[in-house]
């Protein structure tokens, strides 16, 4: 979370006044500060500069004769059972605190929203040790409320009421649901926003209806944001054709009211799609912009709070050179996304267990990879932002409860790797994460000793079948998202060994690096196996995957049905049967 409010600012306060204070105290803002009447909200770059900001000028500052107050910019309807807690006494061990981090900030959890109230009530100001706790509310994604189903009333929704609905458009939440396409997901000025809707939603519903399009706009996230995303579910055609439209319908907006800046347009893509956007040393980029007569650039720092996972695709040209670019941008998007959902389909009868709410890994609301959407439009409905565990989970159930019925699952040693610090928070009070984590995926979890002082990462070691692997790597995961020890931009990216029998490394490597080389691209992981590696008492050596969580499950599954086939070979020689014997 990077958003903040500044409140009880005099009626003389400008935006100016605003940023010569930040800039004073060397607090680096991001370009865009909205100021309203009596208050401002301003983004930074990153949670750690928000919580500066926060501690440096909140109720410490005068700014025109008025003690401002500075705090998370958190709408009410999501204040519900997270709140952060500032200010600890640094040396404070994190055994002495009900929490599972080791920071002088800690982010806490309640399980009501009542108990949150009471917890911010009774700890602001509490002192101890001499620091006096500060206390916020964060946001909670949890809280925020289920979308509305579609009602009638007196006189009706007006298509206006409808589009200024987080996420809801004119289409049944059912149709939503099963609907699989890739939308394109813009970025526009929040000044634009009531032209672009027109009176009474004229002008939406004649996009709309133009273009066989849907197009949600996201009007109420985020209030006071100077941007507003626009979802448009269509074909490719349609998607390109309602961005033109909404293009040209700014443009004659900024030309009505004078507004002399050029008005770039902004694509909005789920970060692990941008790499493959951007190309090898930039070359699928470039060549976009040379073909399109346009320049391009992608944000890295826009994210609005810690759960949103887009980047911003900043596109600026002529409006016919734009939307050149936002086709070959989009085709680009759409393969991508494509390959990870083919790849992802394949793999459901490589990992038993597959399905994600019968497991319970994100019971807590946080995914491994970045939720469905965040911040700037709906939860968990909408493909736009990228969830690739979209899949039957029923159908996934089913083969899991057959695979155990037909054979006893093998047991699977991993050492997975994490960050030294995190360590406290993977244990828990007095032990009880980790053995609560163990019994949830019933498997064996260990923290090896740490080899020297300085490590700055820690060996988890984890036994357990399949299933069990599933679980608990699944949970450490999100774990690891979940108390911030990674930031806002970044995926949950760890590294894995598995141990493989010395005669299968070849078959893993495969002929010119071939096998590897493939499994890379099928899973998104980095897969290494180190030569010259000296075999170990029982004849295996490593085999190292770096990657998020379901590139690395994948890499895994890949790897041990390899493991299985050279087994199953062995076996045979070792009977004296030849291999093409079974398929007479």
């Amino acid at each position: 979370m990077n958003k903040l409010y500044v409140g009880n600012l005099s009626p003389s306060v400008t935006v100016e006044d605003l940023k010569q204070l930040f800039g004073e105290r060397k607090l680096p803002l991001t370009d865009e500060v909205l100021l309203k009447s009596g208050y401002a909200f301003v983004d930074f770059p990153d949670q750690n500069w928000a919580i500066k900001a926060i501690e440096t000028l909140s109720g410490k500052v005068e700014l025109h004769g008025k003690v401002i107050e500075v705090d998370y910019s958190v709408p009410k309807k999501l204040r519900s059972r997270k709140i952060q807690i500032r200010n600890i006494p640094p040396d404070l061990q994190w055994e002495v605190i009900n929490t599972d981090t080791e920071t002088a900030v800690v982010n806490v959890t309640y399980s009501t929203k009542e108990e949150a109230k009471i917890a911010v009530e009774k700890l602001t100001g509490q002192t101890f040790e001499d620091y006096s706790f500060k206390v916020s509310y964060i946001l909670d994604m949890d809280a925020a409320p289920p979308l509305p189903a579609t009602r009638n009333r007196r006189g009706g929704r007006t298509s206006r009421e409808q589009d200024s609905q987080p996420g809801t458009s004119a289409g049944s939440l059912a149709h939503r649901q099963k609907q699989q396409d890739f939308p394109l997901r813009m970025l526009v000025p929040t000044q634009f926003v009531g032209a672009i809707i027109g009176k009474e939603g004229l002008t939406i519903k004649n996009i709309t209806k133009q273009t066989q399009s849907k197009v949600d706009i996201h009007r109420k996230e985020n209030a006071g944001a100077a941007e507003k995303p626009i979802s448009i579910h269509s074909t490719p055609e349609g998607c390109s054709a309602a961005c033109r439209m909404i293009m040209d319908i700014m443009q004659k907006e900024a030309d009505d009211t004078k507004v002399t800046e050029d008005i770039p347009l902004k694509i909005l893509a789920h970060n692990s799609l941008v790499g493959r956007l951007i190309g090898k040393e930039g070359r699928n980029l470039k060549k976009i912009e040379e073909d399109t007569e346009t320049k391009i650039t992608i944000s890295s720092l826009q994210d609005l709070t810690i759960y949103n996972p887009e980047r911003t695709i900043i596109v600026k040209g002529s409006i016919e050179a734009c939307c050149r670019a936002e086709v070959e941008i989009m085709r680009k998007l759409r393969e991508a996304y494509e390959n990870d959902i083919a790849a992802i389909n394949q793999q459901t009868n490589l990992i038993p267990g597959l399905s994600l709410s019968t497991l319970g890994i994100f019971s807590t609301g946080l995914s491994v990879l970045p939720p469905a959407a965040g911040p700037r439009g709906v939860p968990s409905v909408l493909p736009a932002a990228y969830n690739p565990f979209l899949v039957s989970t029923i159908h996934i159930t089913l083969y899991m409860h057959r695979h155990f019925l037909i054979q006893a699952p093998e047991q699977e040693v991993v050492y997975l790797f994490i960050p030294t610090q995190a360590v406290g928070a993977i244990i828990g009070k007095k032990g009880q994460h980790i053995k609560q984590l163990a019994r949830f995926a019933g498997a064996s979890i260990k923290i090896a000793p740490a080899e020297s002082p300085d490590v700055t990462q820690r060996m988890v070691i984890i036994t357990g079948p399949p299933e069990a692997q599933f679980k608990a790597q699944g949970r450490i995961f999100g774990k690891l998202k979940e108390e911030n020890f990674f930031s806002a931009k970044e995926e949950v990216k760890l590294e894995t060994h598995i141990k493989v029998p010395s005669s299968a490394a070849g078959r893993v490597i495969g002929k010119g690096g071939k096998t590897v080389n493939e499994l890379q691209n099928l899973t998104s992981a980095e897969v290494i196996v180190p030569r010259d590696q000296t075999p170990d008492e029982n004849d295996e050596v490593f085999v190292k995957i770096s990657g998020h969580f379901f590139a690395s499950q994948t890499a895994q599954r890949k790897i041990r049905e390899i493991i299985q086939q050279v087994k199953q070979q062995e076996q045979k020689h070792q009977q004296g049967t030849p291999v093409t014997h079974h398929s007479k």
